[in-house]
């Protein structure tokens, strides 16, 4: 695939792991620019990965072909005033990896320039172990639907949704979900301690056992994740035991309720940007 010149406006932990996987995975780093209003994470940025770096947004628009737009969501509009007056998005394809904007929005906020891609990376992205999700409108190309794909495939896979509401399932099922299964790493380890162990010897147990886990599902795509477990669970065994403890408590539940809360919070975070 050609490559394009790339910009990315914002230098914070996300831009790094992108960028740390482009380069890392043979991207030329002189096709790489990006923006930050301080300096320390752009000389970072340049020492470490050999990309150009400006303060100035509206250099690194200019410079770019696609323009990954990766400010807080709270500033998102003020930053896309700026480039849309002080500039022309003519041919670029503008890409949002902000949470809670949708594609709407993020149009409207651009004057309606409609050449947009919206992506919902993961924190595993850091590692090349992401999952990111991604949609569209018609007004987008192919090729630049393609192009923009190739660039987060760089750290790990990738989804495209059929419809821009479906953003907010990828947020309840990758982008908080990271959080969810520290959460649970946590309550094993505090118990393992409990019982007796140290917290080094428990974290290790519990890390690697979730490691394997998450091995075992993706080297076993046509096995669903319910055999995968009754594979683990013999009857009047352990597992059998603490899997039935969880679903006496209603563990199915509380997830499905997690995810619904996620969901909603994003169509409200939506609404008040």
């Amino acid at each position: 695939m050609q490559a394009r010149k790339l910009s990315f406006i914002g230098a914070g932990n996300m831009p790094r792991s992108i960028i740390s996987g482009l380069v890392n995975g043979g991207y030329d780093p002189k096709l790489i620019t990006a923006s930050n209003p301080s300096t320390p994470k752009l000389d970072a940025l340049a020492n470490d990965f050999g990309i150009n770096t400006t303060t100035s947004n509206i250099q690194a628009c200019e410079a770019g072909d696609v323009i990954i737009l990766s400010v807080k969501p709270q500033i998102m509009a003020a930053t896309c005033a700026d480039l849309i007056q002080k500039t022309s998005l003519d041919g670029k394809i503008m890409v949002s990896i902000a949470a809670g904007i949708t594609t709407e929005r993020l149009i409207q906020m651009l004057g309606n320039y409609d050449q947009v891609v919206r992506t919902m990376p993961n924190t595993p992205s850091s590692l090349s172990k992401g999952m990111t999700g991604l949609y569209a409108p018609d007004s987008v190309a192919q090729v630049d639907r393609d192009f923009v794909g190739h660039v987060m495939d760089h750290v790990g896979k990738t989804l495209w949704v059929e419809n821009d509401s479906q953003i907010n399932i990828v947020i309840a099922a990758a982008g908080s979900s990271p959080a969810y299964l520290f959460l649970f790493a946590q309550a094993m380890q505090d118990e393992a301690i409990h019982m007796g162990l140290n917290k080094d010897d428990a974290r290790l147990l519990v890390q690697q056992a979730l490691l394997g886990s998450a091995e075992m599902i993706c080297h076993n795509p046509d096995l669903e994740l319910s055999e995968l477990r009754a594979q683990v669970t013999s009857k009047g065994g352990t597992t059998h035991e603490a899997i039935s403890t969880f679903q006496e408590n209603n563990l199915e539940a509380i997830v499905s309720k997690a995810m619904q809360a996620a969901v909603a919070r994003a169509v409200k975070m939506s609404s008040d940007l």
